[in-house]
């Protein structure tokens, strides 16, 4: 069935003197939106009440002259320098005196609009962030139209054994961040000092494998997370599960993903046709309004 289209505001915050954040590539990644929605710990279930941002991901077609063409976008608000546009990268946060230095909290809004050839590469290559976007429920999505909806109802076309490797890949890292293993840091020493580890790294390792291990055995990703593993990963982000216990299940989660790497019951690649069809279509629907 295909997904209900949700047509939302597409409204994107304003220009900021970063390279993924120009007036013109604004314009782009609003104007082309086709689908966007919230990817944070919002979907999954396990965010903590007066703590969290809000995490935005989406995607858009780019008008002609930047696809067939050499059209480039400012890299910045005060550069004559240009870039590709393959995204509009914005963060609320930065707003307040630091700028760029600041780190997201409550209330702030960190949202990414992909040019939708950059988020198909991704997602055909498993990238755990991006593929989410294919499984919100109506709740969480901001905005999605009939290319939108279109994408969703084939989500199964990009799962394949390629995401065993990415979710693997992104739970070591959250599990080297969460213990301050070398080669790896914490944007949050407070959560170290007081609980002896980075408990929301641990609770994003955890959460990773859960969904992995669901993606690569269902072909889905349920959001929220299903209880009772919901509880346990809200648990261990509020720093009431001891390290030894959290240190144990990411090991577990880990291994359980390292046994379906291979054996996996999806198939061991996308549709990269399908996918490749999608794009070509879109874009000539999409351009044809423009």
């Amino acid at each position: 069935m295909t997904p209900a289209v949700v047509l939302g505001s597409r409204a994107l915050p304003s220009a900021y003197d970063h390279p993924h954040a120009s007036e013109p590539a604004r314009l782009i990644a609003e104007r082309g939106t086709v689908l966007r929605g919230q990817v944070g710990s919002g979907v999954h279930g396990t965010s903590v009440t007066g703590q969290d941002d809000r995490d935005e991901l989406g995607i858009c077609l780019e008008p002609p002259q930047f696809v067939t063409g050499l059209a480039r976008v400012p890299a910045g608000t005060s550069t004559t320098a240009t870039v590709a546009f393959e995204q509009y990268h914005r963060h609320t946060a930065w707003d307040r005196p630091g700028g760029l230095a600041n780190r997201s909290g409550a209330g702030d809004l960190d949202v990414v609009i992909y040019s939708a050839r950059k988020w198909a590469r991704l997602a055909l290559g498993g990238n755990p962030s991006v593929l989410l976007l294919l499984f919100l429920p109506d709740a969480e999505v901001v905005y999605r139209d009939e290319i939108g909806a279109e994408l969703c109802a084939h989500a199964d076309r990009f799962v394949s054994r390629r995401a065993g490797e990415r979710f693997l890949g992104y739970l070591q890292a959250q599990k080297a961040a969460m213990t301050g293993e070398v080669g790896a840091h914490t944007n949050r020493p407070e959560l170290v000092a007081e609980h002896g580890y980075d408990t929301k790294y641990a609770m994003h390792a955890l959460r990773l494998g859960e969904q992995g291990v669901e993606l690569l055995t269902t072909g889905r990703i349920t959001l929220p997370v299903p209880e009772p593993a919901r509880s346990f990963l809200r648990s261990v982000r509020r720093g009431e599960v001891p390290l030894a216990e959290v240190l144990a299940a990411v090991a577990d989660a880990e291994a359980r993903l390292i046994a379906l790497r291979d054996s996996a019951d999806v198939p061991p690649e996308p549709d990269s046709a399908w996918v490749d069809d999608w794009l070509h279509r879109s874009y000539l629907t999409f351009w044809a309004t423009c």
